[in-house]
This record gives C-alpha cells, structure tokens and sequence, in this order.
C-alpha cells in the first residue's frame, strides 16, 4: 500500500485567482483551518491550526499560478512529526477552470484514511470559496 492520498477538484477560476488561496495566509484559512502563518518562499513557513490541531511545516516550492510544494507534520507527533511528509499541490489551467491536483506523500498508514477525507473535504470547501452556491 502507499503511503499517498490524492485529490482533485474542478474550478471555474483561472489559476491566478486560486492560487493565493494557497499562499496567503488571509485567504488559505477560508478554506483549510482556522489561523495561518505563511511564508511563501522555499524554506518559509507554513503553519496552519485545523480543527484545533496544529500543523508545522515548511515550503520547499513555490512555482505563481502553477504548483506549492510544502512539508506537513504535527508538534509532539511520533508518527507524523512536522516536516515528516510532504503535500504539491499542482494548479492546471482547463478551459475556463482550474483542476487543483494535491498529493500528501509519507503519510503512515494508520493516518491515511483521515488525511484523504481531510484534503477532499478542504477542497470541497475551496470550491465552495471560489464558487459561492456551487456547492
């Protein structure tokens, strides 16, 4: 079994409107947690409190309009400590929309289930954002 979990989304946005939703901290907590600290630049942080759970990283690349790379992992965590796993997040112009492809690498095994259903559900709500009444 892998150790990834991938999700896509379609949305009528181009590129260069969903991509500060992936790189401002304003804009990412209206989708994915309740407070952010970025720093988007490789090496920058990436720091995000979701459902009362802290989540420390890093971005490793940060590519406008096109990809995030960014490591993932929780403080004090023994099986998914920060920096232990990474998420890309690839943005893909289609048309009039955008497919937003993620894939979370390293995850063990007995977080995969939660992370996937996490990440489909966040991206949910991100459509949700660039689409009032979508869905």
């Amino acid at each position: 079994m892998t150790d990834t979990v991938s999700a896509t989304v379609r949305i009528s946005a181009t590129p260069e409107e969903v991509f500060p939703y992936l790189v401002r901290a304003d804009l990412l907590v209206e989708w994915l947690g309740s407070w952010a600290h970025l720093e988007p630049v490789p090496g920058g942080r990436f720091d995000v409190d979701i459902g009362g759970q802290a989540t420390r990283g890093e971005f490793v690349a940060v590519e406008p309009n096109n990809r995030v790379v960014f490591t993932w992992g929780f403080p004090g965590s023994d099986t998914l400590p920060p920096g232990s796993s990474q998420v890309e997040i690839l943005l893909t112009a289609d048309g009039h929309d955008t497919v937003v492809s993620l894939t979370h690498t390293g995850i063990p095994a007995e977080r995969r289930a939660s992370h996937r259903d996490g990440w489909i559900e966040h991206l949910d709500v991100l459509v949700a954002v660039l689409e009032p009444g979508a869905r």
